[in-house]
């Protein structure tokens, strides 16, 4: 069925149909585009310009149809070019010429606007959920190793001694970020495109407040041409999402990297890791891998819609139409991610004597040393040269700072005494340290 056609005079060719048709992606909204009718016909019936009966049949055509659908006894496939023309076409099935009634006073461009807000607007929210889960399943990994402590890195070198709950506790700050900002994308998107029509409204009395009301949005929007033409929610909330998978990623890699033998720190449970078909003593993280490379893939739709966006004039072009696949393939992309990540950081093993082990070894007291010296009345630049031959010493010796006699410590300086190896102790470090920050 064609919701257009009466100006041609040549049928379409079959290639250009299969071209141009979107059912087969943009199904995906009928829940939305049965929705953003309802209130469409509730509003014509309130301004007067379909009859009780009409709105009552046309309301009723339509909650059959979703049920249908929702029951599996409606497939939605055939020859129709879209999801609007697949409902109507099925409205019309039902109700004869009162189901044609239907499209009064819209069109399909501010139709799939209406759409696409609905939708994007309900999965940001499902996304904040799935975060706020990833951030308590975080929350309590790090309770249940409160006290472990473990090298913090800069330039993937051992600097400082850390715990491992405030390293997860990075992640935390990064995750709640990216709520603030899917909050803020759904705030800016809020409104409501249904009654600017084409591109320029029409000229039916209608009531585009209430239908706003009744689709949830919090006002109509202001400019009809920017209203059926306006992608920028769908760009936000993608660049939001690219946020979320890049801190995702970066908790995958060091995910990774933690669980290879060189580190020890973790152990990633057999549910999330699969193995070699030649070598058996393989153990590979590729959940955390998976996740990793969708980055990508999430980057990929935020770059392809600002790229159909960037040279188009207004108002609403069929380039728009490639909004919907890489838009609804990042957000299955992102809750899956989401998802896995959660489920595999509940399942961890963290080895903390491996990870204690590493702080001994990597000299992450060298810092306090100097510390203590600025204290005794070294100048900073002399103490931070100093205690680099002492750290020297130490590899050379195969020993820590801490074990060093005082003996050994006082030919570098007369500034040592015992009140050194209390300074230098990991606890009060933390102490000194992050543990001031958290409070």
């Amino acid at each position: 069925m064609k919701l257009w056609g009466g100006r041609f005079t040549t049928a379409e060719s079959k290639l250009m149909e299969d071209f141009n048709s979107s059912l087969s992606f943009d199904k995906t909204l009928y829940k939305q585009d049965i929705a953003g009718s309802l209130a469409h016909v509730k509003m014509l019936f309130k301004c007067g310009i379909l009859s009780s009966d009409e709105e009552t049949l046309i309301i009723q055509g339509l909650e059959q149809i979703l049920s249908k659908i929702e029951d599996g006894s409606l497939a939605i496939n055939g020859n129709y070019e879209d999801i609007h023309s697949f409902i109507e076409a099925k409205l019309t099935d039902i109700l004869g010429t009162i189901g044609k009634k239907l499209h009064t006073a819209r069109s399909r461009n501010d139709q799939v606007a209406v759409d696409m807000r609905l939708y994007a607007k309900e999965k940001a929210v499902d996304i904040i959920l799935e975060t706020e889960a990833l951030i308590n399943v975080l929350k309590e990994l790090s309770i249940k190793n409160d006290g472990v402590i473990m090298p913090g890195y800069t330039h993937m070198q051992r600097a400082q001694v850390i715990t491992l709950k405030h390293h997860l506790s990075a992640y935390i700050s990064m995750f709640k970020r990216d709520i603030k900002r899917l909050r803020n994308a759904i705030e800016i998107l809020n409104e409501n495109p249904l009654g600017c029509c084409a591109l320029a409204g029409t000229t039916y009395d209608i009531d585009r407040a209430f239908t706003a009301k009744e689709l949830g949005f919090s006002k109509p929007v202001d400019n009809f041409l920017d209203g059926v033409s306006d992608r920028d929610y769908l760009i936000e909330l993608l660049s939001a999402f690219s946020i979320i998978m890049m801190h995702l990623s970066r908790l995958s890699e060091e995910l990774i990297i933690w669980s290879t033998k060189e580190f020890g720190f973790i152990q990633i449970s057999d549910e999330f890791a699969t193995g070699s078909s030649i070598m058996p003593q393989k153990k590979n993280p590729d959940a955390a891998e998976l996740i990793r490379g969708k980055t990508g893939r999430v980057y990929g739709a935020l770059v392809s819609l600002l790229t159909t966006m960037k040279a188009l004039p207004l108002a609403y072009n069929k380039d728009m139409q490639e909004d919907k696949e890489p838009f609804f393939d990042a957000v299955s992309t992102i809750q899956a991610s989401l998802k896995i990540m959660a489920e595999m950081l509940k399942s961890l093993k963290i080895n903390s004597s491996k990870m204690k082990e590493a702080v001994k070894m990597g000299f992450l007291n060298a810092t306090e040393v100097a510390d203590y010296l600025v204290l005794k009345g070294m100048p900073f630049r002399d103490a931070h040269g100093l205690v680099g031959s002492i750290v020297l010493y130490c590899e050379d010796k195969s020993k820590a700072i801490e074990d060093l006699s005082l003996n050994e410590l006082n030919q570098f300086s007369h500034y040592f005494d015992e009140s050194i190896y209390e300074y230098i102790e990991y606890q009060n470090s933390l102490d000194k340290g992050i543990k001031k920050e958290m409070k």
